[in-house]
């Protein structure tokens, strides 16, 4: 674990808020001179506690539909695991990873442009490595909500900014330059528009215009940070919840999104009702969390089910 202060955890903070904004920008409200915001964030990237900024794409509104997967290994060294993973963060089809520990040892989430697409991607997967799959969970994502690292600073602050990703409708009139600038600027939220205009061979002037279309049009959602979140002691954990009384979700979704240390909420079909992922310093906190849900939604959650991610190994919402 690595100690940081209040200064770059509102640095943190802030990138997380909106990892295109200036560092005048940052340096304005973490109250910091520009030169300093910079040599924080070096710093940062150099502890292995800032690992880089991305940009929130919500590909449903490109026309994929996204497809999550949960393996159970059999019969495997460390060296099979390696492999599985390698081919699975290199394949074009993921693009969100998480090595579990708990009922699952991976979990792989990916974007496809019809069941036909998954069969085939599916398919090839099982000809290399279904002799190594014990367990597998398959279900159909439709909504995630992306929530701020609110954690990482002491006050209070708005939670109600939030990116939505999945169960959105196809959006006409996206062309190849639309799609050349998201894949640029997937993995990599802060690059300067003369860079992008560069590599697409335009200018910056059509580079601003076709983001600012795309943040209009709800295609890019956000623009966040990933960070190592071990290295400041926290775990990401997983809860799965099945719900007696499904037509109360909205309102256990009202009232849990405002706990600060909450980062996803998941939706999907055939699965769990509802799914929430939290960074915590503990078990015990995440079951205090919970135990805070049930007294507050007596009778509404039938039961739920748990487990941790050791590592996030693939992060791009490009597909």
């Amino acid at each position: 674990m690595i100690k940081i202060d209040k200064k770059d955890r509102k640095i943190l903070y802030q990138l997380d808020v909106d990892s295109r904004q200036s560092l005048s920008q940052i340096g304005k409200k973490v109250g910091l001179p520009k030169n300093v915001v910079a040599y924080r964030i070096n710093r940062l990237k150099k502890l292995g506690i800032l690992k880089h900024h991305y940009t929130i794409i919500d590909a449903s509104k490109l026309g994929y539909i996204s497809f999550r997967i949960y393996l159970t290994y059999q019969y495997t060294q460390p060296e099979q695991e390696k492999e599985i993973l390698n081919y699975f963060v290199k394949n074009k089809y993921t693009w969100w990873i998480g090595s579990i520990e708990g009922m699952y040892d991976i979990g792989i989430h990916i974007w496809v442009r019809d069941t036909s697409e998954f069969s085939y991607f599916w398919n090839e997967t099982l000809k290399k490595y279904r002799h190594y799959f014990e367990k597998q969970i398959i279900t159909l994502d439709f909504q995630t909500i992306h929530c701020r690292y609110s954690y990482l600073i002491d006050e209070e602050v708005d939670r109600s900014k939030i990116e939505i990703t999945g169960g959105g409708k196809k959006v006409d009139g996206i062309d190849n330059v639309d799609l050349s600038i998201l894949k640029i600027i997937a993995p990599n939220a802060r690059i300067p528009l003369t860079e992008i205009a560069k590599k697409i061979n335009t200018t910056s002037t059509v580079v601003k215009y076709r983001i600012k279309k795309l943040q209009n049009l709800g295609i890019i959602q956000g623009y966040r940070t990933n960070i190592n979140y071990s290295k400041l002691g926290y775990q990401q954990f997983k809860v799965n919840m099945a719900l007696k009384k499904y037509d109360k979700i909205e309102h256990i979704i009202n009232y849990i999104k405002n706990e600060p240390n909450l980062i996803y909420i998941d939706r999907s079909a055939g699965f769990s009702d509802l799914e929430l992922e939290f960074h915590l310093e503990n078990l015990n906190e995440m079951h205090k969390i919970l135990k805070e849900l049930i007294v507050r939604f007596p009778g509404v959650i039938k039961n739920y089910k748990f487990f941790n991610y050791t590592d996030i190994n693939k992060m791009q919402y490009m597909p």
